[in-house]
């Protein structure tokens, strides 16, 4: 039942609704002439061909798609417009014109996200009936097997986990200490044995200054 009322859930999400209206009051100028936004004698003709249509006609350039956007008063003007301008010749160049789109995706007004979700929202809103915070786990220290280890020598090899048909062995093995700068072997019972001092790290020397050199 959680399964199929799950799958439920996620087909209402996966169900959106989407309107498209056709803005027939309008038109859409693709792939103009470069030189239409650059030229103001040739804006002016443009424009003058779609003013024979509607003198209140009104245009918006979008250089960067190479379109322009013409709105008349009415939708028969437009449909006008397109019946006897769309793909005719206009310095060289094909005018393609067409009807522009709205796409409405989803329900007009906004809702509210579901209750379950509301918590994960920042700044957070409400949590839902019956969400209580987790709590991080306490850690867990093995003090028998600190113990165990401490008491390994160097070279020693300590087994802290026994090999079994499906998984391997863990083998902790101890570095010798050459140089006797490591911690010497120590009782878990007894105190712990002062380190031998770590050597001096000897600082690089500043060049001298020269007084000719450029800074």
């Amino acid at each position: 039942m959680e399964v199929q009322r799950a799958a439920e859930e996620e087909e209402e999400e996966v169900a959106v609704d989407v309107q498209v209206t056709d803005l027939l009051n309008a038109l859409i100028a693709w792939k103009v002439p470069e030189d239409l936004f650059t030229i103001s004698s040739l804006k002016a003709s443009f424009e003058t061909l779609f003013r024979s249509f509607d003198p209140e006609v009104q245009f918006q350039y979008f250089r960067s798609f190479r379109r322009v956007r013409i709105s008349f008063s009415d939708a028969a003007a437009a449909a006008e417009a397109r019946l006897r301008l769309h793909r005719t010749d206009f310095n060289g160049t094909e005018i393609r014109l067409y009807f522009p789109q709205s796409v409405h995706i989803g329900s007009p007004r906004l809702k509210p996200p579901k209750p379950e979700k509301q918590f994960l929202i920042s700044p957070p809103a409400s949590p839902p009936v019956g969400w209580e915070q987790s709590h991080d786990a306490t850690p867990v220290i093995n003090y028998d097997l600190l113990c165990a280890i401490s008491k390994i020598g160097p070279g020693e090899t300590y087994e802290l986990h026994t090999a079994t048909p499906t998984t391997p062995s863990v083998v902790v093995h101890v570095c010798e200490d050459e140089q006797g700068l490591g911690p010497t072997v120590a009782d878990c019972s007894q105190q712990e044995k002062p380190l031998a001092p770590r050597p001096k790290i000897v600082q690089t020397r500043r060049p001298d200054f020269m007084p000719g050199a450029e800074q």
